[in-house]
């Protein structure tokens, strides 16, 4: 993968965690806080704990950071698989996103 489809894939997953956030702030009372500086986004709930998403440029990495743990994704047949096989980046981020929350969450691209 070259850098420029690395930042593309990238933005637009960040781009999805962000339109995810919105659309469980509307239909929910999950009441997430999410922040983007540059390539990243931290998402605070209501309980003050956070997860922080992160690129990692130089790898062709997208790090998801959060209480269970630290993550690594690359973007491999269609689709963002953690590095040590831990599965999907979405289906990650929705449980622990649902375990800091409390209650259900889904997030999706």
């Amino acid at each position: 993968m070259t850098d420029p489809e690395f930042m593309d894939r990238a933005e637009q997953l960040l781009n999805a965690v962000e339109a995810s956030c919105d659309g469980i702030n509307d239909r929910s009372d999950a009441d997430i806080d999410n922040q983007r500086t540059g390539g990243m986004v931290t998402l605070t709930f209501s309980n003050r704990s956070q997860i922080v998403i992160n690129l990692q440029k130089p790898l062709h990495e997208v790090w998801l950071a959060a209480k269970s743990g630290g993550y690594h994704f690359k973007w491999v047949d269609g689709q963002w698989q953690d590095t040590k096989g831990q599965g999907e980046f979405f289906a990650s981020l929705s449980r622990d996103a649902s375990a800091q929350a409390g209650q259900a969450l889904v997030f999706q691209a």
